[in-house]
């Protein structure tokens, strides 16, 4: 058996464990994904070397030069004003369906680090869906029932039972007082 191989590979996953850095979830909330529209970049360079490149012959001149140069990238895809359009739907999307919790706790109001989300927030209410029957549960579960009344002796797993009961067990009301325990001696 091979032992400096064995003894290469623990080292070098020994190595390799001290640089790695685990990856960490993000939250890509309120994000403008990777919206950039161009970029500008200034520079000024001193040449004072007789090695680097120079434009000028004539033999009176030093060779120090400085030279300022501007760049600007524009990126290709869609325009710049529809990208950003797109994220600032995408957050007043966010927005709408949050601050309904947000000004439901009154407790953010007086909480300075929620101070920009509050303000954000405030004025907006949130619509109920009133298409929805008062009590009505899941579409699942209102298909499971229907079925269950179809077929009365199939059984099945994890089943909510639609008539009564044949456990002896009832459920208390809900303003019960459940006993206290036993104490132990």
């Amino acid at each position: 058996m091979n032992y400096y191989f064995t003894g290469l590979i623990i080292l070098a996953l020994t190595i390799l464990a001290l640089f790695v850095e685990p990856a960490y979830p993000k939250n890509e909330y309120l994000n403008e994904y990777g919206v950039r529209c161009g970029e500008m970049e200034f520079r000024v360079e001193d040449r004072n070397n007789t090695q680097d490149y120079h434009t000028y012959n004539s033999s009176d001149y030093d060779n120090d030069s400085q030279n300022f140069s501007i760049t600007y990238r524009k990126y290709l895809g869609t325009d710049c004003k529809t990208s950003k359009e797109n994220v600032a739907i995408k957050q007043q999307l966010e927005l709408m369906k949050m601050c309904g919790r947000v000004n439901s706790n009154p407790s953010l109001a007086h909480n300075e680090n929620f101070a920009l989300l509050v303000s954000k927030c405030r004025g907006v209410t949130p619509a109920k869906d009133n298409t929805r029957p008062v009590n009505s549960q899941s579409l699942w579960d209102d298909m499971k029932d229907e079925y269950k009344k179809e077929n009365p002796d199939v059984k099945l797993m994890n089943d909510k039972l639609i008539g009564p009961s044949k456990s002896k067990l009832k459920i208390p009301p809900k303003d019960y007082i459940l006993p206290l325990p036993k104490p132990k001696q």
